[in-house]
């Protein structure tokens, strides 16, 4: 998801994946899970077979794992800060864990096209021997979206096409 913040010295973008459920909403979604394991387990003990509680325990031990995994995931953003001199990229989950300022009118975007049409393309802020991934997380419609700010902005958008051509 592409979305315009206020910054006083330019324009910022803010780059996060589609979330389809909040934190609270996993949850919900986990207690419902874990009330009808927990029913069946419970239900075959008392019938005698005792090994399908532990082996419920660790499946609901594996899906909470894979929800908070996946949550925190989805929770990581990329913040874009054009300015008239610099392009700057900040990375984080919930907060900025890592940062890199380039000089604007040296700074490019290296767009590297997919042998197949099923995949999305991989994009890299470029500067000299630099180059960081960048909007990893968006879809291609997002990417088009980024990609004409950024250009209506005056970054210089690369586009490489795959040696071989296209596998079909």
């Amino acid at each position: 998801m592409v979305e315009y913040l206020d910054y006083d010295e330019g324009r910022a973008l803010r780059l996060t994946p589609n979330r389809s459920l909040s934190w609270q909403g996993n949850v919900i979604f986990f207690g419902l899970i874990a009330l009808v394991t927990l029913m069946v387990a419970i239900g075959w003990s008392l019938a005698g077979a005792w090994m399908v509680l532990p082996f419920a325990g660790v499946e609901l031990a594996v899906v909470a794992y894979g929800l908070y995994y996946t949550s925190r995931q989805c929770h990581r953003q990329e913040v874009v800060v054009l300015t008239a001199d610099t392009v700057r990229l900040e990375k984080g989950v919930n907060r900025k864990e890592s940062e890199w300022t380039l000089p604007r009118h040296w700074a490019r975007i290296i767009m590297e096209m997919p042998r197949h049409g099923f995949a999305v393309p991989r994009l890299m802020l470029a500067y000299h021997d630099t180059r960081v991934p960048l909007a990893d997380c968006l879809n291609p419609a997002d990417l088009e979206e980024f990609l004409g700010v950024m250009e209506d902005a005056g970054v210089r958008v690369e586009r490489h096409y795959p040696a071989g051509g296209r596998w079909f």
